[in-house]
């Protein structure tokens, strides 16, 4: 999953969201770096990542992908179920997506001092960017693709990756629907057993 996910999955612990933001930007003993809260948040950024490349659905999905994307389309998947996820984001949550991000960016500032220096540079673009909010409409998911596109050692085609989106949305929409309700009660699950440890 991607940040919007991510955010969301946080269940609205300031700490939590921290830890889940940075998960792909520490390595080693995270337990003596940071406290608790945020070693949860990370130990679930990780969790939730597993346990998305190994649903049956997000597979199913992916495949569709594969024979124009390969080994890209494990990403792409990430960025169209953030898409989603923005898209209909008033069947999620009660708060306005704009309200949400601006918490979520000040949560992140608020840490500042603490983050990784490469999780900082891409919050810098994110938060600029409005990366958040951008996600739930097709442009911004183009230009979010674009972007990535841009930084990959391959030629990935993900500069097209908008257009298949569009052109399968309503394929891809069932698959988010079904996975996300799981990857949610998981999610709440896995963050209630770190948290009793």
């Amino acid at each position: 999953m991607n940040y919007l996910a991510h955010a969301y999955l946080s269940f609205g612990d300031p700490k939590v969201l921290i830890g889940n933001f940075i998960g792909d930007f520490v390595r080693g003993d995270i337990d003596t770096t940071y406290e608790k809260g945020i070693v949860v948040g990370i130990k679930l950024h990780w969790e939730i990542d597993k346990y998305t490349d190994n649903h049956p659905v997000v597979k199913e999905a992916q495949s569709i992908l594969r024979p124009e994307y390969g080994r890209y389309s494990t990403v792409i998947t990430d960025m169209y179920f953030d898409y989603f996820l923005g898209r209909y984001w008033k069947n999620y949550s009660a708060k306005p997506i704009t309200e949400f991000a601006d918490d979520v960016y000040a949560v992140i500032e608020e840490h500042h001092e603490i983050l990784p220096e490469k999780f900082l540079k891409t919050f810098g673009y994110m938060k600029f960017y409005n990366w958040l909010t951008g996600y739930g409409d097709l442009d911004g998911i183009r230009r979010a693709l674009t972007g990535m596109s841009k930084r990959t050692t391959f030629n990935s085609k993900m500069e097209t990756a908008h257009l298949f989106l569009d052109q399968h949305h309503e394929y891809l929409k069932v698959h988010f629907g079904d996975f996300f309700e799981d990857l949610v009660s998981h999610s709440k699950k896995t963050l209630a057993e770190l948290q009793s440890e």
